[in-house]
């Protein structure tokens, strides 16, 4: 039987894989006797898993350490993940802050905890990410309140972009074993899920440290693979990508797999040679141009989705110029842009001419506005069209809403309870829905 007396609240800031390292957390809270409760809740424990990808997520970060104990001054407060990894003394300066643990050893939560109510002395637990080779054992068993799971596949990155942070807060690649990842999908499979997402910091080196007599022993493609093979998974999503990740061989390989969802989230970050360049990425525009070529000759209608960042370091009007011109000839479905932030301990924090806020604020305003039009010119493609809708949420009485394999948004009109069914309809993109980009179906074509 639970202990009513002993509550958790976690804050989750920043990406999925912060999400679901929090959910694994949650459950060694929950089989502890711990009952999970929501962060505006008094509870005695509160645990941060913060961000640190830009300065906001930093300042997101310790509001939420320092609200969480004016919730409950005798609570323990934890701060864990990116931002601690990269700046514990920064964390340690902050009162509230009862426990420091970083992006390793979270697997230990409980210990740490009991370790600090003994003297109720500050702890950090922070320890050195760089030379980590081992994929910390954080998994989840039960999916809740969701129609698709999000699978954490490897953590780490190894290509240190001249602006990322992430490769000091998360250390090298580490990639989860094939069998471990098997098992994790079957099981949310038999709990009815028939979706997944395979979710990491940098998913396309999968396998890049799983080495047998000196050859790579897997890739995610050939994860993918196995993964197809799982009765009743319908459908694999995955998160970004590293556009040259993607080759002629590879795409023939997943376009034969009933289940992969030609989604393709490929990072592109600047439509500059030269700001690429700077930014130290290993590709140029007319590479990346061309892999989207060969992904439409096999996917026609994949969705491309991509980061732009705005305001790198030098960047001047021309180099956007070039970036607005070039997100219009790839024709992404939507582009999530965001302003350069410095970050110390990065290559790109000591280069000169760091461009002003004010042109940040301007140049990400225009990107955005062009990611909406470039979102309803990839919609209205889509009209007319038969696709098979996995159905997510009841919109109102009247409706649910869910996606097409390449994630075009639907809503269908019916007071049948179709949350989590996957259901074909012919999608209308005539008329825009309310204030929503939103594809309309009036019937159901086949269940």
């Amino acid at each position: 039987m639970k202990n009513e007396q002993k509550k958790v609240a976690f804050m989750t800031l920043g990406c999925k894989v912060n999400s679901y390292d929090s959910e694994a957390m949650m459950e060694i809270f929950e089989r502890a006797g711990y009952d999970i409760v929501d962060f505006s809740q008094v509870a005695d424990v509160y645990v941060i898993n913060t961000c640190t990808v830009t300065h906001l997520g930093d300042q997101k970060s310790r509001k939420m350490m320092r609200k969480a104990k004016r919730m409950n001054p005798q609570a323990t407060i934890c701060a864990v993940g990116c931002y601690v990894q990269v700046a514990p003394e920064e964390v340690e300066k902050i009162a509230e802050v009862d426990l420091m643990i970083g992006t390793k050893n979270r697997a230990d939560i409980l210990t740490y905890i009991n370790a600090h109510l003994a003297d109720t002395q500050q702890r950090d637990f922070v320890s050195d990410i760089m030379d980590e080779k081992i994929f910390e054992p954080l998994m989840i068993s039960e999916v809740k309140g969701k129609t698709r799971a999000f699978i954490k596949i490897q953590e780490g990155c190894n290509q240190f972009c001249t602006y990322c942070i992430v490769p000091y807060a998360r250390g090298p690649v580490r990639s989860r074993q094939q069998e471990q990842i098997i098992d994790e999908v079957k099981r949310v499979v038999s709990m009815g899920y028939q979706e997944v997402v395979l979710t990491g910091i940098h998913i396309a080196s999968y396998g890049v440290d799983q080495m047998v007599n000196g050859h790579r022993e897997t890739d995610l493609i050939s994860l993918i693979e196995a993964l197809d093979a799982i009765a009743g998974l319908k459908r694999i999503r995955l998160g970004s990508l590293e556009p040259k990740f993607i080759t002629s061989e590879r795409l023939k390989r997943l376009v034969k797999l009933e289940s992969f969802c030609p989604h393709f989230h490929l990072s592109l970050q600047s439509g500059s040679d030269t700001v690429l360049k700077r930014m130290g990425r290993h590709y140029s525009t007319a590479e990346y141009l061309d892999i989207v070529a060969q992904i439409r000759t096999l996917f026609p209608l994949a969705a491309i989705t991509t980061d732009i960042m705005v305001g790198f370091p030098s960047e001047t009007e021309d180099e956007f110029k070039e970036t607005m011109d070039f997100a219009k000839t790839v024709g992404f479905y939507q582009i999530h842009v965001f302003k350069y932030s410095r970050r110390a301990g990065t290559k790109a924090a000591a280069f000169k001419n760091q461009v002003d806020e004010s042109v940040k604020n301007e140049r990400s305003v225009k990107l955005s506005a062009l990611s909406k039009e470039l979102e309803k010119t990839f919609l209205k493609q889509n009209d007319g069209t038969f696709a098979e809708v996995l159905f997510e949420a009841s919109h109102d009485q009247a409706g649910y809403e869910g996606h097409t394999k390449n994630y075009v948004p639907v809503r269908l009109k019916t007071t049948e309870m179709i949350k989590g069914r996957i259901i074909k309809v012919k999608v209308s993109y005539s008329k825009q829905y309310s204030d929503k980009l939103i594809g309309v179906s009036n019937t159901a074509v086949e269940k």
